[in-house]
Parts: C-alpha cells; structure tokens; sequence
C-alpha cells in the first residue's frame, strides 16, 4: 500500500484523504484549520506539524488548496520557508488536485522536472458528493509515467480518471468543462423561469427538456429550480454543492486563459459577469445553482 500526503483538508479535500485511509492506505494530513486535521486523525490518518513534514517521506503527495499562489508556495517555498521540492525524495509522486491557473500548475511542473521528480496537475469534477462517494472525475496532466503510477490512489478517490496531456492539460480542460458548466446552468434557468412565467410545471417542463434537445447534466442531475428534484442543492435553500464564489474563480481563470490564446469566448464571458454580479449581492457562498434567483420572480 502507498504511503500518502495529503495536504489541504477542506470540503473536497477532507473526504478525498477519507476515502484512501478506508482503503487502507497509511495518510498523514496537514492543513492550517487543526478541526480537519482532527477530524481525519479520528479516522485513522497521522498528523504532521508542517506541510514538508507530512512529505517527506510519502510515496505519494495529494494536494487539493484554493488557489495557484498557494500551490505555488507549498511546492515551491519562498525565501524563509522550504517547498515540498526541497524535502522530497526523487521517488515520490506529486499530485495537485486543486483548480488553478495552467501557468502555475506548469511552472511547478518544470521546476519539479528539474530536479527529477515527476508532478502531475489532476483537477476533479464532481463536487462534494463525489468526494465523499469516491465517484469524481480527475483531468490529469502529466507523463505517461505519472499518470500510470497515479492509478493507485487515483482510483480509490474517483470513478472517472483522464490524461488530458502533458503538465497544465488537466487544468485547461477542468476550466473548459465548468465554464461549459456555468453556460448551461444560466440557460437552464432562465427556460425554465420562462415556463414558470407563462404557466407551465417546472417539473413536467423539465422532463421534458431532459428527452428533448434542450437536455443537458443541469437538468438530469441538478436542476436549479427548487423542489423539482430531490436531494440536490436548490431543494435545500442552495446549501452544499459547489458555491458561487468557487465558480467566479473557475470562470476568472477560463477568460485568462481565453486571452492568453486569443480564444472568443463570449458566452464563458457573460456567465462569468452574471456570477460575479450574483456574489455580489451576498450570494457568494450559496450553491452555483442559486443563479435561478437572478430570473426567479420572487427572488
């Protein structure tokens, strides 16, 4: 069994390193908030003081952080603190599952590349539910090499596990489908407030649309509406899920990526504005779902 780091112990983070304790695997967790850490240890994890402590000797590094600053100084260090680079040995495997710019999932890449030890950027879809199933999806970029040696703790967490090519690629391809993502949530929202407006059941203008062209995953598995599906977030007041806030970030770094290819995306674009106009009305921690209440008559 591999010896596993896992750092960044949140809400996709904490049941991800659940999921390879109950698969046997010996974990030590980090995290900054010492309430996961506990929560994990009390599952059977090890704790370590520091990031590199937890490290330094795993066979594998999972990380799952907020954002490519972040990444960036865990892997990299800064002027007063080493980096995971500095105390790994060249055997070990690192994996970064968090959503963040290509730019930085490269340069982690290459720096690591320079030393001889392989680095994989895996982003995952799926949302909290997936964590905690062990169901998500991982878009991997990387070698041949890593990604092949990834499949041990990669498919104990996920149901679902692409190379999408090499370093950055997972990246890329995660923005692509959440922009694709927030395209289809707002259209479906504003339909189905259409219907609503004119008369129709939104449940039976759903099924509907579910075997008619309009049919897409917002309305198959998380249709915004309230009460026309159960055990999803907008039938639990929008709690849960994945939240405004976390799609503004994903749609910023789509329109940077977009500019930085000269890409037309005036879609990913809008979407992006609407999102962020949604967070700024306080919306910001409510499922991403929750835009139906920019069309919804008694918002």
């Amino acid at each position: 069994m591999a010896t596993v780091a896992f750092i960044g112990l949140g809400n996709m983070g904490g049941p991800m390193a659940a999921n390879l304790i109950k698969a046997g695997m010996t974990v030590t967790v980090f995290d900054l908030m010492p309430a996961a850490v506990d929560a994990l240890t009390a599952q059977g994890a090890l704790s370590a003081k520091t990031a590199c402590g937890a490290a330094a000797s795993a066979d594998v590094v999972i990380s799952m952080l907020p954002a490519g600053k972040h990444v960036s100084s865990l892997y990299l260090g800064d002027a007063s603190n080493k980096g995971l680079l500095d105390v790994v040995s060249k055997d070990t495997l690192l994996i970064d599952c968090s959503t963040i710019d290509a730019a930085t999932a490269q340069l982690v890449g290459s720096k690591a590349a320079q030393k001889g030890i392989e680095f994989m950027d895996a982003p995952v879809s799926g949302g909290t539910a997936g964590a905690a199933a062990g169901t998500l999806t991982f878009i991997c970029g990387g070698t041949d090499a890593a990604f092949n040696k990834a499949q041990t703790v990669l498919t104990v967490m996920g149901a679902n596990i692409f190379h999408a090519g090499q370093v950055g690629a997972g990246q890329i391809a995660k923005i692509c489908n959440n922009m694709l993502l927030s395209v289809l949530m707002v259209g479906t929202s504003e339909s189905l407030q259409l219907g609503i407006d004119n008369g129709l059941d939104p449940k039976i203008l759903s099924d509907i649309m579910k075997v008619s062209s309009g049919g897409n995953w917002t309305l198959e598995k998380y249709n915004p509406c309230p009460d026309v599906m159960d055990n999803v977030p907008s039938s639990k007041g929008y709690q849960g899920g994945f939240m405004v806030d976390l799609m503004v970030k994903d749609l910023g770094l789509s329109q940077q990526a977009a500019l930085a290819s000269n890409s037309s995306t005036p879609m990913g674009a809008l979407a992006r504005s609407l999102y962020v106009n949604h967070a700024r009305q306080g919306h910001g921690r409510l499922d991403f779902s929750s835009i139906f209440e920019q069309f919804s008559q008694k918002k």
